[in-house]
C-alpha cells in the first residue's frame, strides 16, 4: 500500500506540472506586430523582386491575356477601373487597359483613400495620385518592349493584379487653394501609405526609378 500511495502522489504531481505548463502556454499573450514609419529610403524599402510580384499574380490573377479582346473571357473576374475619381486619376493609357481583379481594385482604392486622409490629417492641400499603367496583354507587352527593355519584367501586369502610380506627378484638387506641395513631399506621403499597407501584407511594391513610378501588386 505504501508503494501504491507514493506512486499515486507522483502521478498527481506529474499531472499538475503538465496542467500548469499547458495553462502557461494557453495564457501566454501573443506579441502584437510592431509597425514602423517609412524611413525615406525608397530603393531599399520598396524593393520587392519579380518573384514576389509573381506570387500575387498567381494567387489572385487571371489570364495572362493574349489580346485586349480576351477581357470578354474574364468579365466576371475583372472590373473596369474608372478613368477619373475624386481619389485618383488614370493617365492616358497607351500600352495597358483599365481592368483589375477585384482584390487589386480594392487595394488601389485603399491606397488613394489613405493618401487623401493622410493629407487631410496633416492639414495639407489635397492632391490625388495618377495611375500610369494597369492591365497589359501579351500584345501590349510586345509593343512596349520595343520602347522599354524592362517591359518583360513587368509581365505581372498581364494578370490584372498590378498597377503603377507615378511619384513625379500628382493632381491638385482645388486650383483655387494657394497652398502647394512639391512632388517630393507628396511622394513621401504616398511612400508612408504604401509602407503601412505593405507592412499589413496588402501589397508588394517596387520603386521604379526609370519609369518614375511605384510598381504595385496585390498580396
Amino acid at each position: 500500500m505504501k508503494y501504491i500511495w507514493m506512486l499515486s502522489i507522483s502521478v498527481l504531481s506529474l499531472l499538475g506540472c503538465v496542467s500548469s505548463s499547458a495553462e502557461d502556454i494557453e495564457t501566454k499573450p501573443v506579441e502584437a506586430k510592431k509597425y514602423t514609419r517609412f524611413n525615406g529610403r525608397y530603393a531599399t524599402t520598396f524593393n520587392d523582386l519579380p518573384d514576389l510580384h509573381n506570387i500575387g499574380a498567381t494567387n489572385y490573377g487571371v489570364g495572362p491575356l493574349t489580346s485586349r479582346a480576351d477581357t470578354a473571357l474574364y468579365e466576371d473576374k475583372i472590373v473596369r477601373i474608372p478613368q477619373e475619381l475624386e481619389i485618383y486619376r488614370v493617365d492616358k493609357l497607351t500600352h495597358s487597359i483599365p481592368f483589375l481583379v477585384p482584390e487589386a481594385a480594392n487595394l488601389l482604392s485603399d491606397i488613394c483613400l489613405n493618401f487623401r486622409d493622410s493629407l487631410i490629417s496633416k492639414n495639407m492641400p489635397l492632391y490625388r495620385p495618377i495611375v500610369t499603367s494597369i492591365m497589359r496583354t501579351d500584345e501590349d507587352v510586345k509593343s512596349l518592349s520595343r520602347r522599354n527593355r524592362n517591359a518583360s519584367e513587368n509581365s505581372v501586369h498581364c494578370y490584372g493584379t498590378t498597377f503603377d502610380i507615378a511619384w513625379t506627378r500628382f493632381d491638385k484638387m482645388n486650383p483655387a487653394d494657394e497652398r502647394t506641395l512639391d512632388d517630393g513631399r507628396l511622394k513621401a506621403v504616398l511612400g508612408q501609405v504604401l509602407h503601412d499597407l505593405r507592412q499589413r501584407n496588402r501589397c508588394y511594391v517596387k520603386h521604379e526609378r526609370k519609369q518614375s513610378c511605384f510598381h504595385i501588386t496585390v498580396q
